[in-house]
């Protein structure tokens, strides 16, 4: 994490993600209805893609925004690729 960046909220919204998960877990256990468990399932993932969202925008906001302001050419496109990388590995 570059300095200026906090990720505490989005620590707090994966600590709720992970007692989701856990709770999954139960329902496993416990043998629940599969659609049941499935409709949770899907929450987590949309949960854990509206953290990854955030992420990525903040990333995009401060840390590249920062390596390009410092006009350092070399900070920039190793951000540039960085970011095309996620994006293509996003596709797979």
């Amino acid at each position: 994490m570059k300095k200026g960046t906090s990720h505490k909220k989005q620590v707090n919204r994966l600590n709720r993600i992970a007692g989701q998960v856990k709770g999954v877990v139960k329902m496993v256990e416990e043998q629940r209805y599969c659609i049941d468990i499935l409709n949770q399932m899907k929450a987590i993932k949309s949960a854990l893609a509206s953290v990854e969202n955030e992420i990525v925008n903040e990333h995009l906001n401060h840390c590249v925004h920062q390596a390009i302001a410092s006009k350092k050419q070399a900070d920039a496109n190793k951000m540039l690729s960085e970011i095309k990388g996620l994006l293509l590995r996003a596709r797979l």
